[in-house]
């Protein structure tokens, strides 16, 4: 992962959430860390990661909401847990 990946990372985790990170940099830090994406219907985006997996919306131009970012954050913690077992 490099700086901008990692940056993105601790960006997601920020309380309160924010509603600035790009979706581009969310899914270069997803693919950083070793998941598989494919496009669903849509604006769809399959996401598959260590075991898990989850369909997230890709925002039309701007920035990504904070429900999506909590969404995105909620995977990533399962994700964690899941390879803790």
């Amino acid at each position: 992962m490099n700086q901008r990946q990692q940056k993105t990372y601790d960006a997601i985790f920020e309380t309160p959430i924010r509603a600035d990170i790009k979706w581009s940099d969310i899914e270069s830090l997803f693919l950083a860390l070793g998941a598989e994406i494919s496009e669903g219907r849509g604006s769809r985006v399959r996401v598959a990661l260590k075991g898990r997996k989850a369909v997230f919306h890709r925002p039309h131009p701007g920035p990504t909401d904070k429900g999506e970012v909590k969404s995105v954050r909620r995977f990533l913690e399962e994700v964690e847990a899941n390879e803790e077992n």
